[in-house]
């Protein structure tokens, strides 16, 4: 029978960070409330949520990986949005901050979730950040309470 190991969604102990762009503010906030209202609704407390502003999206992994490296930070969010223009600074700056991020999650062996959205107008960005789509902030903190948990069960006793 096969051994099968799975996370589960209470944030109850956990501690999170999150780094968010000020950059599209308007929308880097609904996703922020999203993802804060989601860890106290998952059992997070307040106090156990640091909250990082950085100036836009390319910045999240380098404050990202720094939060990593706490003994105090069990997983980090990182939000932002970047908004396809008429240069090719959107493709440097989404992919830049999709590498980053996952380079930073790999070397820390912590859950560095990736919540940035990359969009072509303002319409699909707040769609996604609690508009008609979805707030991916909370999906994203879900995502990290889960993670957190399936490291743990992998660390510790067999799963059936």
């Amino acid at each position: 029978m096969a051994r099968i190991f799975e996370g589960h969604h209470d944030g109850k102990g956990l501690r999170i960070a999150v780094v968010v762009a000020r950059f599209n503010a308007p929308i880097t906030e609904k996703l922020l409330e999203g993802a804060i209202e989601t860890a106290r609704s998952r059992g997070v407390a307040e106090d156990d949520v640091i909250v990082a502003w950085v100036p836009g999206a390319f910045e999240i992994p380098l404050i990202g990986a720094r939060l990593l490296e706490r003994d105090d930070v069990d997983a980090v969010v990182g939000l932002g949005c970047v908004i396809r223009g008429e240069t090719s600074h959107f493709d440097f700056v989404s992919h830049g901050v999709t590498v980053g991020t996952l380079e930073a999650g790999l070397q820390s062996r912590k859950p560095f979730l990736f919540g940035v959205l990359t969009v072509e107008d303002r319409e699909q960005a707040l769609a996604r950040a609690g508009g008609k789509k979805t707030n991916k902030g909370v999906e994203v903190m879900d995502a990290a309470i889960e993670l957190v948990r399936l490291q743990e069960s992998l660390d510790g006793a067999p799963s059936s």
